[in-house]
C-alpha cells in the first residue's frame, strides 16, 4: 500500500508548491481581522491566480484567461444572460 507521509512535500510537489505559493505571495503581506475580510481577500487572490498570472508550465501565459465579448457578439454565439 503507497501513502503520502504528513508533511513530505518531496512526495506531493503539486499542493507543497501551491501552498509555499499562496503562503510567500498572499498570506505574509496580509493580517486579517474577520474572517469576512479573509474570504475577501483570498477570494480575489484565487481569481487572479487562476486568470492573470502567468505560469511558467504554461509558458508563462495565464491558465484560464478572462475573455470579453462585444456586446452584439452573445447573441450570434447564442449566449444568454441571465438577470442576477
Amino acid at each position: 500500500m503507497c501513502s503520502i507521509t504528513p508533511g513530505s512535500p518531496w512526495e506531493n510537489g503539486y499542493c507543497e508548491s501551491f501552498n509555499g505559493r499562496i503562503r510567500a505571495e498572499l498570506l505574509n503581506g496580509e493580517i486579517f481581522y474577520t474572517l469576512k475580510e479573509a474570504q475577501v481577500v483570498i477570494e480575489h487572490w484565487r481569481k487572479y491566480y487562476n486568470t492573470k498570472r502567468p505560469h511558467s508550465a504554461l509558458g508563462y501565459r495565464p491558465p484560464e484567461p478572462e475573455v470579453m465579448l462585444p456586446n452584439g457578439m452573445k447573441e450570434t454565439m447564442g449566449i444568454c444572460q441571465m438577470d442576477a
